[in-house]
Order: structure tokens, then C-alpha cells, then sequence
């Protein structure tokens, strides 16, 4: 769309190799980038992305900042110790939240899961946000007491142009546990009588993906919140930035060689949702130990060579072809 695909190209040539941890496997060389800490004012007007953990990211370019499914009270539910709860109290820090959002005018949601919606209704509420997701997420949200003229509903194919930012939206698929189910299935079509008090009441309600561009030199970054998809939906969309789901099983039938080919192999590959989401973002990133990050980088390494890697932590600020810019405090 905007030429992007051979500024990232450019950019890569000379690198060592894929931007890993230090421990990988699929004899991926490593790289250690040093994060750069004066910005010239050109690039400090270029779009700057961070990870929110989970599947969650903020996008900012000119001012102008993006969400997607910033889940960042990060509250136990048990799941990582092996006595999960399905009955956990719903709960938002305020304070917490606010120390990674800024001023978001657009709030993007995959799906209504407690680790992608939990934060959202008071993102929305306190900062005014136009929140882009599900008619579940949007009967939810209602149900929180978030203005419905706030809330735009899609479905899938909808190309939205946010005045220059521009949102391309996918239908897409929940990923699967080993036993092909997953948790809370069901969709919304009328808000709940009373707003959800646990995590149980958030149904997943069908499953989004989004490929946003920004700014006039790019990139296209495409967002997905769980490890599946759908093959025709996404066909063609080519980004120059791809955020992929690490999957915890192998139900989805070759999951990553076939959203790699679907997506156009991308100049860079990002893995997300692998990490134990009830952490503070305080904290380094911990894995999640239902999944395999080293055969996914693997895989990745084997069926697209020219991608480059990126495994992202919590604290770096990384630029339109996620090198590390800065280290936020």
C-alpha cells in the first residue's frame, strides 16, 4: 500500500541475523541491539510500537496512539498454577493502567476474554476511546456502563480509515487447547443484565484480527490476540509487521507455515502470548510453560529464512521495524 515492504528490507541489510534471546534453537544467529537513547526528530515523529504483554500492544505515531487488547491489571486467576479459577473477581488497578497508555484514541479488541477485554471498559470510560471489536465486546462494554456511541461493531472485511490511520479488520478463529476446546466459548447478542463480575462471564464472542497502517512511511503491522485463523481472510494482506500468537498445542493443522504463506512471509515476525500474563509488567517477561517459544522461533526460522525475529520484553520502545529506540523508564 505505501511501499514499506522495501524500506524494512533495506533496513535489514547487514543485521547479524533474527533479533532472538540468547537461548533459541533452528541455528538462528543471535543479535543483541542496543537500544539507541537520543531520537532525532524525525525519528521521534515515526511510529514507535510497545508491548503490552499477552497479545497487547501501543502504536504511536504523531501523537496519535493505538491499543490492542491491553490486558495490563494482570490479576491471578490460578491458571499458571496449576488451580485455575474460573470464578476469579474481575478486577482494573487504575494506577497500573495508566502508566502504559497515554492518551489511546482507538482501542482495538480481538476477542472478550478476560486477558484481552478486563481493562478496557475503564480505558474507555476514562480516556473517551473509540473501541473497534465484536457485537459481543460491544454488548459487554454496554453492560459496563461504556457510552454505546463509543463502541464500533465489525466482523470481518471492514477497512476503516481512522484519519490516517488505517484499519484493516479480519475475521479470525480462537486457538485450541490440546483437547481442540478452549475457554468460555459463546457470543452476546443483547448486553448482560447485571456488568460481568468474573472472569466466566466474558465469553470469547468470535475472534478478531487487525492489520493497522501508520503514518506516511509505514509500517502495516497485522495484530492477532489468540493462535488460530482464518486462511482466506487474511490472504493477501501482506504486512510488513507480523504480531503472531504462539500456539500451546498442535491442533490447528500446520498453524504457522500456512499464516506465514498467507501473510506474504513478512519482513519481520513477532511472537506474542507466550508469556505468563499474571506477572506485573514490572517484571522481565516469564514463559508461559504450556508453550513451546523455541519451536515456535523455529518454525518460524525454517519455513520463512528471510523474516527477521523479533522476541519482544515489556520495557523497550521499538521503532517502525521493531528495532529497540529506547528503554522506557
Amino acid at each position: 500500500m505505501l511501499g514499506r515492504r522495501s524500506l524494512l528490507r533495506g533496513a535489514a541489510i547487514g543485521a547479524a541475523g533474527p533479533l532472538l534471546p540468547a537461548a533459541t534453537t533452528a541455528g538462528a544467529t543471535t543479535a543483541t541491539a542496543t537500544a539507541t537513547t537520543s531520537i532525532s526528530a524525525s525519528a521521534a515523529a515515526s511510529p514507535s510500537l510497545r508491548w503490552l504483554g499477552t497479545s497487547g500492544w501501543r502504536i504511536d505515531v504523531d501523537g496519535r496512539t493505538v491499543l490492542f487488547d491491553p490486558y495490563l491489571t494482570r490479576f491471578k486467576t490460578g491458571l499458571f498454577d496449576g488451580a485455575f479459577r474460573a470464578d476469579t473477581e474481575l478486577s482494573t488497578d487504575p494506577e497500573v493502567v495508566r502508566e502504559h497508555i497515554g492518551a489511546p484514541e482507538l482501542v482495538l479488541v480481538s476477542h472478550s476474554h478476560w486477558d484481552h477485554l478486563a481493562d478496557v471498559p475503564y480505558i474507555a470510560k476514562s480516556t473517551g476511546a473509540r473501541v473497534v471489536g465484536t457485537e459481543t465486546t460491544f454488548h459487554l462494554l454496554v453492560a459496563f456502563g461504556v457510552d454505546p456511541g463509543q463502541i464500533s461493531v465489525v466482523k470481518g472485511g471492514e477497512v476503516l480509515d481512522f484519519g490516517g490511520i488505517i484499519v484493516e479488520v479480519a475475521a479470525g478463529l480462537h486457538s485450541r487447547n490440546k483437547k481442540y476446546a478452549y475457554f468460555a466459548p459463546g457470543t452476546l447478542d443483547t448486553p448482560p443484565a447485571a456488568p460481568p463480575r468474573t472472569i466466566a462471564e466474558l465469553p470469547e464472542g468470535d475472534t478478531l484480527a487487525f492489520q493497522v497502517a501508520v503514518g506516511s512511511g509505514g509500517p502495516s503491522a497485522f495484530l492477532m490476540g489468540a493462535s488460530d485463523f482464518s486462511e482466506r481472510a487474511v490472504q493477501g494482506l501482506r504486512p510488513d509487521l507480523a504480531m503472531v500468537a504462539v500456539p500451546s498445542s498442535t491442533a490447528t493443522h500446520h498453524y504457522v507455515p500456512r499464516l506465514l504463506r498467507a501473510l506474504g512471509n513478512p519482513d519481520v515476525v513477532v511472537p506474542v502470548h507466550w508469556d505468563n500474563f499474571e506477572e506485573p509488567l514490572s517484571e522481565p517477561p516469564r514463559r508461559d510453560p504450556s508453550m513451546d517459544l523455541d519451536g515456535f522461533l523455529a518454525q518460524v526460522h525454517r519455513e520463512s529464512p528471510a523474516s527477521r525475529i523479533v522476541v519482544p520484553d515489556y520495557r523497550t520502545v521499538y521503532g517502525a521495524d521493531m528495532r529497540p529506540r529506547s528503554q522506557t523508564s
